[in-house]
């Protein structure tokens, strides 16, 4: 966008309607914070990261964005117990997105809470194993997803969909992913799909995929 479109100025945010624009980036960050964090977190909003057991994650690590501000909601209309769900006993909006904070505090959000699945003791976030996919040729799309497992609890379905004219195997997928992935990450399933389900916004749906016969 600065070399291209000749823009001087590019900034990153991340808000939602619970809470508007809680980070963003500033216009004296180096060129390469605009394009690979949300910003630090702004309009006096407090930042938190908050492991899966509840404590405070270490810099860097992965874990729930949660938010404390001014320009937090009051609540969801005539809906007390959903707002009871969303923010916490001490003011915290849990936004239910999974992310890391850099030591300067720069926000990066990685995946939904919702999405993350446990693999014999290990959290995976989808999220990072379709960003491995997605550097395989002949990959257009993916989405995975955890699916029961009687020995692991739960382990990873990929679900993928080849570009026009190129063709890949369950063996091909599972050994791309094993160089390149902790061996909790691989995905034990491959299903290759013509598309994926999608939202209205064209995000895939993956509670459909769940819903489907394994």
């Amino acid at each position: 966008m600065r070399h291209e479109l000749s823009f001087e100025t590019v900034l990153t945010a991340h808000g939602l309607t619970e809470a508007v624009v809680a980070t963003m980036c500033q216009p004296d960050d180096d060129p390469q914070t605009a394009p690979t964090t949300s910003g630090r977190a702004a309009a006096g909003f407090e930042l938190w990261i908050a492991r899966v057991d509840g404590d405070g994650g270490q810099p860097g690590e992965p874990g729930e964005v949660l938010l404390r501000g001014p320009n937090l909601m009051l609540g969801y209309l005539d809906d007390p117990e959903a707002t009871r769900a969303a923010i916490d006993a001490a003011g915290w909006l849990h936004t239910g997105d999974i992310g890391r904070v850099n030591a300067d505090g720069y926000l990066t959000i990685t995946d939904r809470l919702k999405d993350m699945y446990i693999c014999g003791g290990f959290n995976v976030y989808p999220a990072e194993v379709e960003q491995v996919l997605a550097r395989l040729d002949g990959v257009a799309e993916s989405a995975v997803i955890g699916v029961p497992d009687d020995r692991l609890g739960e382990v990873g379905r990929a679900y993928g969909v080849t570009r026009p004219g190129q063709a890949l195997d369950e063996t091909a997928v599972l050994a791309f992913c094993r160089e390149r992935l902790a061996d909790y990450q691989v995905p034990r399933h491959v299903v290759f799909r013509d598309d994926l389900p999608r939202t209205p916004a064209g995000k895939p749906l993956k509670r459909v995929l769940r819903a489907e016969p394994g």
